[in-house]
């Protein structure tokens, strides 16, 4: 084991270290998590949880498919498919599971996958298993992807395009209706990753996703992934789609037919959140507004920040050394923000990675800013 000295030596001369720690500040102060909705500390989670776990046990006790699963799990996979409009559900382990699992059900030896160049990484290690010959395109470039689809007309058994509704480390937007016409144009599959737009899209909605805010949901080959952890709030994962998808992937997903199921308390809360979420609008309607201020507020002073709808406010610094350096500072000054650094985003892209909470205020954000400072000083400062 001798090689990990090097190996970890080197992650550190180049500031891509990664440190496992306790969460250092107060929710209020907490822009680093995907609790865009601010509901996994909501008591109400914790209630629906603890009834089902008094009723169906701690834990789920097998896979599903050895065991079915409880009333508990039946009740989330109904109001999955009710929220999505969807013919059926299925849950997993975690969105990372649900993804890996899904896409390398879907395709093998002899098919093709055309994945978003920021995709995450769970799509493209689902691509890699499956076993297909895994074509990258540049990101949201759908012309690049149609030319690349029409060079292999004729060429695989199945197709399936892979992205992200919203790229969880730039917040932008997919352009879904261009990758729906051209899924439906060359006879393709499309797996939409909705772990980021769930609980937000549509803005004046019902939180379902982006897919049901472009009224894509009928789309006969449109697969929806997503996770309970961010939005809703718990943790798991699920793929809504048609009953027939379901059916193959009750057949085929490894990471479903070989885990044991979330627990009861988990299904319980998850529930309840997203009953909350269809119900108080006012949280995804919060954030995006909230995220616009704090986009606004960093561009006044000279940083250079994507602009877009999402809660992600990703601010760009490219130095992984600076990016570092200032997560450092906000965690002095009481903040928490995810530090990005290589490889999770291509080289001389850190950021400062900003999630928007409902429970997060204007002056909350303002004093987030004002920590930072303005961009000249800081730079000043670091060279």
């Amino acid at each position: 084991m001798d090689w990990l000295d090097e190996a970890l030596g080197d992650r550190r001369d180049r500031s891509l270290m990664r440190q496992l720690r306790v969460r250092p500040v107060e929710r209020a102060r907490d822009f680093s998590s995907n609790d865009y909705l601010a509901l996994r500390h909501d008591p109400r989670l914790h209630q629906a949880g603890l009834e089902a776990a008094g009723e169906y046990g701690a834990g789920a006790g097998s896979s599903p498919a050895v065991s079915g699963w409880t009333k508990a799990h039946e009740a989330l996979a109904c109001e999955l498919t009710d929220w999505k409009s969807a013919e059926a559900a299925l849950l997993f382990t975690s969105g990372y599971v649900a993804n890996l699992s899904t896409v390398a059900a879907l395709v093998g030896v002899g098919d093709v996958v055309y994945a978003d160049r920021l995709s995450h990484a769970c799509l493209i290690d689902g691509a890699k298993l499956s076993g297909a010959l895994l074509r990258v395109f540049p990101h949201n470039d759908s012309n690049r992807l149609e030319s690349a689809m029409n060079r292999d007309k004729g060429r695989y058994r199945r197709r399936l395009i892979l992205t992200e509704s919203v790229f969880s480390m730039d917040g932008d937007l997919a352009p879904l209706r261009d990758l729906a016409d051209l899924a439906q144009r060359f006879e393709s599959m499309l797996a939409v990753d909705e772990a980021h737009a769930t609980g937000v899209f549509p803005i004046d909605g019902n939180g379902a996703g982006l897919v049901e805010s472009l009224d894509l949901a009928s789309r006969p080959f449109l697969i929806r992934m997503g996770t309970l952890s961010k939005s809703i709030g718990v943790q798991g994962g699920y793929v809504v789609g048609s009953q027939k998808l379901i059916d193959w992937l009750i057949q085929s997903a490894r990471g479903w037919i070989y885990s044991t199921a979330i627990s009861p308390y988990l299904a319980g809360a998850a529930t309840r959140s997203i009953q909350i979420i269809r119900q108080e609008r006012w949280r995804g309607m919060h954030v995006v507004q909230a995220a616009g201020v704090l986009r606004q507020e960093l561009l006044s002073r000279g940083w250079h920040v994507y602009l877009g709808e999402s809660p992600i406010v990703p601010l760009m610094l490219g130095h992984a050394e600076l990016a570092l350096k200032l997560g450092q500072e906000l965690e002095h000054a009481g903040f928490a923000v995810g530090v990005i650094r290589p490889p999770t985003v291509p080289r001389n892209t850190a950021r400062l990675r900003m999630s928007v909470h409902a429970d997060h205020s204007v002056e909350m954000i303002r004093a987030l800013v004002e920590a930072l400072g303005p961009s000249d000083l800081v730079r000043n400062t670091v060279n």
